[in-house]
């Protein structure tokens, strides 16, 4: 029986395809890397698919990539060698909300949108932290990339916010980790061995999440932009330690566009929320007398009259601020996610610059800063979809942003497989090994999503 059969064995043949016209579709993502190539397409609903999937994968040593919403932009789910997509979208039920310990325990197809939408509806004193992407990205897809949500500079990034899961490993074996493998409530990751840690930030290769336990955070009834701008870029490492040494606000990212004119400024954006009317009121105040008293020897202008629809984009949740890219025509948009020591911003700012004037392209960033501690500084780029010549500019000026990231002393966030390659050239060279016996051991026949954390 060939492997088409077996599949649909498993899942129906409703839910398996070899369909050259489904197969494009996840060959590729919406970002500049080249596609790659799917032999099958599966769509699960129960674990215990997903299980039967691995097992034949394993038997057979075909590569196995799962899929979420495929938004990464850097090809992390497009298979390298061919074999299964496992996209996990019909597993999309919310399990369970438990508001007094405010955790949901959800599977791994359900979206961003679907769990903001149902918290509103359910629970609407309950938020999770949502990143600025579209509202099909999967909630478990982000939190497993250590994606950053809305309140990641108040809470942390949305893997800190993991409290356990379930995980089919490459073996097949089915592991609950957290709490939630010593009885019922899935309400914390520890005091137990980190085990989280295994498939967090590793792009699914050792091992499939079917479930996922985040912890959800009290939702304001008030929330107001604030906006600042200086000239000196050089100002911004201080400006952004005073900002977070207030420990006021929600939400802080820098913005800056070359084009239009009024937007080739630093902004220094500052989303700050309260369940009163006084408690904004205090921090309205406290953030303007800040700038004004401002210590750093340069100036900081408040806005006073930002206008409406800027006010409304920066308020959504998320965020819209990577409209402020510069989107060309073919609507293609990538970026390197660059996790950078505060005081190499205006470093990193004038890099960005020349490498962006270098391919011919305007000059666009959004950064968010933290918890104030580090900064997410994008190296936006904007590109024609249906023009090769711009996307290969493209790829170049991601290369060369990467090496940027990491000549700074940064890290590169889920970056595509060159620069994987980078990073582990760079790392500490017993870590390495360390990596490959992880994956060695969990994976040992070397099928889950291979090409991704590829050893040197």
């Amino acid at each position: 029986m060939d492997i088409s059969s077996r599949l649909t064995e498993i899942v129906g043949g409703d839910r398996v395809s070899d369909n050259q016209e489904e197969l494009f579709f996840y060959s590729r993502d919406p970002g500049a890397q080249p596609p790659g190539r799917v032999d099958y397409v599966v769509m699960p609903r129960t674990v215990e698919e997903v299980r039967q999937v691995v097992l034949l994968a394993n038997r057979e040593k075909i590569p196995v990539t799962p899929w979420g919403g495929g938004f990464t932009l850097s090809a992390l789910v497009v298979p390298d060698r061919g074999g299964i997509v496992l996209d996990m979208k019909q597993m999309d039920r919310i399990l369970e909300i438990d508001e007094i310990n405010r955790y949901a325990l959800i599977e791994p197809g359900v979206s961003q949108g679907a769990l903001r939408s149902y918290l509103r509806k359910h629970h609407p004193r309950l938020q999770h932290s949502t990143p600025e992407a579209p509202p099909t990205v999967t909630v478990v897809g982000n939190a497993l990339i250590q994606g950053h949500g809305h309140i990641s500079p108040r809470y942390g990034i949305n893997s800190d916010m993991v409290n356990g899961m379930e995980v089919v490993l490459p073996t097949g074996k089915v592991c609950q980790i957290g709490s939630g493998s010593m009885g019922a409530s899935w309400f914390t990751r520890g005091p137990l061995p980190d085990l989280p840690g295994l498939f967090i930030g590793w792009f699914g290769t050792t091992g499939i999440v079917t479930k996922l336990s985040l912890k959800l955070f009290p939702k304001p009834a008030f929330r107001e932009v604030l906006a600042f701008y200086t000239d000196d870029v050089d100002l911004i490492p201080e400006g952004i330690f005073e900002v977070t040494q207030l420990d006021l606000l929600e939400d802080f990212f820098l913005i800056s566009q070359e084009k239009p004119d009024w937007m080739n400024h630093v902004f220094f954006i500052i989303i700050i929320s309260g369940h009163f009317e006084e408690e904004i009121g205090f921090k309205k105040k406290a953030f303007k007398d800040l700038f004004r008293e401002f210590k750093g020897g340069g100036k900081f202008i408040f806005v006073e009259d930002l206008h409406p629809a800027l006010e409304k984009r920066f308020l959504d949740v998320p965020p819209l601020a990577a409209l402020a890219a510069d989107f060309r025509k073919g609507g293609g948009f990538e970026y390197t996610g660059a996790i950078l020591p505060i005081d190499r911003v205006p470093e990193a700012w004038r890099k960005g610059i020349e490498i962006s004037h270098k391919y011919g392209m305007i000059c666009s960033y959004v950064h968010q800063v933290l918890l104030g501690h580090s900064v997410m500084f994008g190296f936006n780029y904007s590109f024609n979809r249906a023009d090769e010549e711009d996307v290969e500019k493209t790829r170049k000026a991601l290369e060369e942003s990467n090496r940027v990231t990491l000549d700074l002393g940064g890290m590169i966030w889920k970056g595509e497989v060159e620069a994987q390659r980078m990073t582990l050239e760079r790392m500490d060279p017993n870590t390495v090994e360390l990596i490959r016996g992880v994956k060695e051991l969990l994976d040992p026949n070397g099928i889950m999503n291979p090409g991704k954390w590829e050893m040197p």
